[in-house]
């Protein structure tokens, strides 16, 4: 692995959507990503499920809260309304494009007055083969942060404001409270120094993306 390589990130997480002013609008009153999440137009067709949920992993339920509202109060429809679980607090909401969205916390009680600070921007992509799928991006310069046998990695990219872990397609699905069939374009890209290339799942990864 090259010093290049070993200093790739991802730069940002790019949607596809068919009336892209109006996405755009919709996830800087929702979330205020900034330039971690941009918007293109597409016409390419997608039915059910798209094999990918992007996560917010925030410090508080309070924090959950408030996001998960602005979200549904700009025009998200609920999927998983938000509540407390054996490994913390979090719910799932669906964006007018289409796209899903958990936003989470590993604590049950607020500790502080609630804000919107967003500590983890995680892209999960759920795959037909989590072990193959893993060993593929081993080999296009990604290193493992942690690992769960055949059922869930994550990836360890110090220097990216944007995350990526692995699931198995149906249990990503499940997660999110959706059935896992789907068909059609992912309508996700993702913009970083780690190369152009198409993941087994057909997820594209685009460097230097316009």
């Amino acid at each position: 692995m090259n010093s290049t390589t070993d200093q790739a990130t991802i730069n940002s997480v790019i949607l596809e959507a068919a009336d892209p002013a109006a996405a755009a609008a919709f996830y800087e009153a929702a979330f205020g990503l900034g330039d971690r999440l941009r918007i293109r137009a597409t016409t390419a067709p997608t039915t059910g499920f798209r094999g990918f949920v992007l996560s917010l992993v925030v410090s508080q339920p309070g924090t959950v809260d408030s996001l998960l509202g602005t979200a549904l109060a700009a025009g998200a429809t609920a999927i998983k309304p938000a509540k407390k679980s054996f490994w913390g607090y979090g719910g799932v909401v669906q964006a007018p494009d289409g796209t899903l969205w958990k936003v989470a916390t590993s604590a049950k009680k607020d500790t502080r007055p609630a804000n919107r600070e967003i500590d983890d921007f995680v892209v999960l992509l759920g795959v037909d083969n989590v072990k193959n799928t893993k060993q593929f991006y081993i080999d296009h310069g990604l290193a493992v942060g942690k690992s769960f046998g055949s059922k869930y990695v994550e990836f360890d990219i110090p220097s990216s404001s944007v995350k990526l872990a692995l699931y198995g397609r149906k249990a990503a699905a499940k997660d999110a409270g959706v059935s896992p069939d789907g068909s059609g374009s992912h309508r996700v890209a993702i913009d970083s120094g780690f190369g152009a290339f198409s993941d087994p799942d057909g997820f594209e990864w685009e460097t230097g993306a316009a």
